[in-house]
């Protein structure tokens, strides 16, 4: 039986993966810190479906105090899901904490993965953040990384030492460039989250700026077939993909389609810019389907649709 690593299993994206995972007949090891960057109950609740399946092992602890060379003995995929995310808290003091969980602790699996003999493959999740505000759209791969926030700037580092350990040690790694994934169990912080949670309360959603800027949205069913293919793929490894939804939507649109699904008025209060948002994404992800046979295959509506329900299960 095949054995993988997820790390970040109690999250959003890392959740999801686990369960594709064990639906496939899959050995399972899944670490987290539950740290508070959101609560830890919510990420409690993302491992609850599948913590006592008989092919799953749950292990507690931060990256940079764990036994890796234990851990990888079997280990054929690491699934590198952990990350300190979003970019807004990235500036000032909260800093650290990116350069701690984005690049240190990347740097410490890598380390241990060059010496893994079992090892296939090391997919890391990267973030469409490194681009900053692309010249280009859609963005393709080969433009050169400008990231505008401090995140950006931790995730590309983490990129560029998971090339650096490929290129000097033979890490079979592959990274994916995520733009703005959602779906059920979205952390807390994040916009469509945050929009559907105000509806419920019946408050207005804040707007960052105009509320024209574009985004490239993402199924986290597809994001999970992407990891899957990226970990088997042969063509894939020392590659970096993006792994987008297939079309770029203003985010005035998107209000109007979440209107549709929840049935009423959203109220919306425009509040300024954020410092580090980038504005306008937009991925390019010819080079994944052609590699790796990527398709996005969920439509923004149908998406938004399983996200509010999920939404309302959470707070009702």
């Amino acid at each position: 039986m095949a054995t993988s690593i997820v790390t970040g299993v109690a999250g959003f994206i890392g959740s999801h993966l686990v369960e594709a995972l064990l639906s496939q007949g899959e050995k399972v090891i899944g670490v987290d810190q539950f740290n508070d960057y959101y609560d830890p109950n919510l990420k409690r609740n993302n491992v609850a479906i599948f913590k006592d399946h008989p092919n799953f092992e749950l292990i507690e602890g931060d990256i940079q105090a764990l036994d890796w060379k234990a851990l990888l003995n079997d280990a054929e995929v690491i699934y590198h899901q952990a990350a300190q995310a979003g970019v807004r808290a990235s500036w000032g003091e909260g800093f650290r904490a990116y350069t701690e969980r984005n690049i240190n602790a990347t740097q410490i699996l890598l380390e241990v993965a060059k010496d893994a003999k079992q090892l296939k493959r090391f997919v890391f999740a990267s973030t469409s953040s490194v681009y900053g505000d692309a010249e280009t759209l859609p963005t393709s791969e080969a433009i050169c990384p400008k990231p505008v926030s401090p995140y950006g700037i931790t995730k590309l580092a983490a990129e560029r030492l998971c090339q650096l350990y490929q290129h000097n040690f033979g890490v079979p790694f592959t990274a994916l460039r995520y733009f703005t994934v959602y779906g059920p169990r979205q952390r807390p912080d994040m916009a469509f989250h945050k929009f559907f949670k105000a509806v419920i309360a019946d408050e207005a959603i804040p707007i960052y700026g105009d509320g024209q800027q574009t985004r490239d949205f993402t199924f986290v069913s597809d994001a999970v077939a992407a990891n899957l293919a990226a970990a088997t793929a042969p063509a894939a490894i020392g590659e970096v993909f993006n792994i987008g939804g297939g079309s770029r939507v203003v985010l005035t649109e998107v209000l109007d389609t979440m209107e549709q699904i929840v049935g009423r008025p959203i109220r919306r209060n425009y509040v300024e810019k954020a410092m580090g948002d980038a504005r306008h994404t937009a991925a390019d992800v010819s080079k994944a389907k052609n590699l790796i046979g990527y398709q996005p295959k969920v439509p923004l509506a149908e998406g938004l649709k399983q996200e509010w329900d999920w939404i309302q299960s959470l707070y009702s």
